[in-house]
């Protein structure tokens, strides 16, 4: 067989899909699984975004779409971002992509090139880095503290920045602690910047809907930093569109024309069912989405107070998004098997193996003193879950 690319040699792969294919295997072979690893909410669209796309499909809207997306729905990302971020953006520079991390990559493939390093804060999402191996890029990993908040700090990030760096990446929400910038703290960075001009900000807002705090400001929003930001969103958090791959950017207009050029010569267009049906969600009564996001403040609430009293375990409440991020290494050191538990995957595995319970272990995200579950499942699934932990979690500590 023919050689591949190196490029795919450099490539590690998703361990929340690996995680999460495990629980389906063991589901399959008849075991009681609680999966609490992806965060897809287990809410279905609004029933209006449902009726247009089938409106859509009923009008013959199945053609391709120019590759920057409808006009009619750049301009309903355009009436978005003012109304519940204050960014002001004209819909040319606006992109509609197939999910939130196509536009991602785009961003990161037209922004880094090879050598170039990509500066990520982790705890983090694991597909920044690999995206950064795609355009060539070098990731660059600045840890963040519990102590702190989890977000980086002014005084870090100016010794992280090199002449080499051309991309910040800052999620907020952020997956998967849940950590939230403040005005202040942008800011902040924003003043160290200032010394690096030739630095991009790839702001990561799928979860800007999903919030437990007053105030979810973006980077963009921040004068000194509108013009070098790039504002990445989507549908599949806040209208739970998971599967109908809709995700948007927006940004300075080489940057836009850029990502379309890109985005051309590789998925051309997202959906143009689920266009139609993006329109609708976007234009249309967001009490849904309010509800959702009540309902996983709920959960959050209720599984933070159950986990907060397992002894062993130590954790932050999320101010967005649907994960907690609990620290399990006082644990490590357990006995387990004939060996010991001594790292995140082993506590994840000895949790799905010994307590039928799939979360991520947080060496995925960069951090392997924690783990990572999702609350955005059914109460009943997060409730067996919590039991299952508390129970296991005590297990070990007698063993």
């Amino acid at each position: 067989m023919s050689a591949l690319s190196s490029r795919t040699a450099r490539i590690e792969p998703s361990r929340t899909i690996a995680m999460n294919q495990r629980a389906r295997e063991l589901k399959a072979a008849g075991r009681d699984i609680v999966d609490l690893t992806v965060g897809e909410p287990d809410f279905h669209p609004p029933a209006s975004v449902r009726e247009a796309a089938a409106r859509a499909i009923a009008e013959g809207a199945d053609r391709y779409t120019p590759v920057a997306g409808e006009m009619a729905l750049r301009e309903a990302i355009s009436r978005k971002l003012l109304r519940d971020a204050g960014l002001s953006y004209p819909a040319s520079r606006v992109l509609v992509s197939c999910g939130a991390k196509s536009a991602l990559s785009n961003a990161l493939l037209a922004m880094a090139g090879p050598g170039d390093e990509v500066l990520i804060p982790t705890p983090a999402w694991l597909s920044y880095a690999e995206m950064a191996k795609l355009a060539g890029a070098v990731p660059v990993f600045e840890p963040t503290l519990a102590a702190d908040g989890y977000k980086l700090r002014p005084e870090r990030l100016a010794a992280a920045l090199t002449p080499r760096t051309r991309v910040l990446v800052l999620c907020s929400p952020c997956n998967p602690t849940g950590a939230v910038y403040s005005r202040p703290e942008l800011e902040a960075l924003a003043a160290v910047l200032a010394r690096f001009p030739d630095v991009w900000i790839l702001s990561d807002e799928v979860y800007e809907s999903i919030r437990y705090v007053p105030d979810v400001p973006s980077p963009a929003s921040v004068p000194a930093l509108e013009g070098r930001t790039a504002v990445v969103g989507g549908l599949s958090k806040s209208h739970a569109m998971t599967g109908w791959r809709l995700g948007f950017l927006a940004g300075p207009a080489p940057l836009v024309d850029a990502c379309v050029a890109i985005q051309g010569q590789t998925t051309t267009c997202a959906s143009s069912i689920t266009q139609r049906a993006a329109i609708a969600a976007l234009d249309g009564d967001q009490a849904p989405v309010a509800a959702m996001t009540s309902a996983f403040r709920r959960r959050r609430d209720r599984a933070y107070e159950k986990l907060s009293a397992v002894p062993g375990l130590s954790l932050r409440s999320p101010d967005g998004a649907f994960y907690l991020f609990p620290d399990v290494s006082s644990l490590f050191g357990s006995a387990w098997r004939g060996g010991a538990i001594a790292s995140s995957d082993d506590f994840c595995l000895y949790l799905l193996e010994e307590a039928g319970v799939a979360l991520v272990p947080g060496s995925a995200f960069g951090d392997d003193a924690c783990v990572r579950m999702s609350f955005a499942a059914s109460d009943d699934a997060i409730d067996l879950a919590l039991e299952r932990i508390e129970a296991a979690v005590s297990s070990l500590a007698k063993r």
